[in-house]
């Protein structure tokens, strides 16, 4: 009787929870960058357009990246006041 080995356990990279403000039409580019996705029938999460986004970004070169931060609205730090 032979025995195969078991394969290795698959290691899962750590998650870490973050938040964050954006603007309003940065949040409605997330909804629109999903809607595009319908025409090849792929779902995306927030979070996996975010990550998605992080990757473009690693390819760029110095110039680039900071070119891409330059066009970018700037927003104030911190969490939104509440309303109401």
């Amino acid at each position: 009787m032979s025995h195969k080995p078991k394969p290795a356990p698959v290691e899962r990279a750590r998650l870490v929870r973050d938040g964050f403000t954006m603007p309003e039409a940065d949040y409605a580019l997330i909804a629109e960058l999903k809607h595009r996705l319908h025409d090849v029938k792929r779902e995306a999460k927030k979070s996996e357009l975010l990550r998605a986004g992080l990757q473009a970004l690693a390819l760029l070169d110095a110039k680039g990246l900071a070119a891409a931060l330059d066009r970018l609205e700037p927003v104030k730090t911190g969490r939104p006041r509440k309303t109401g």
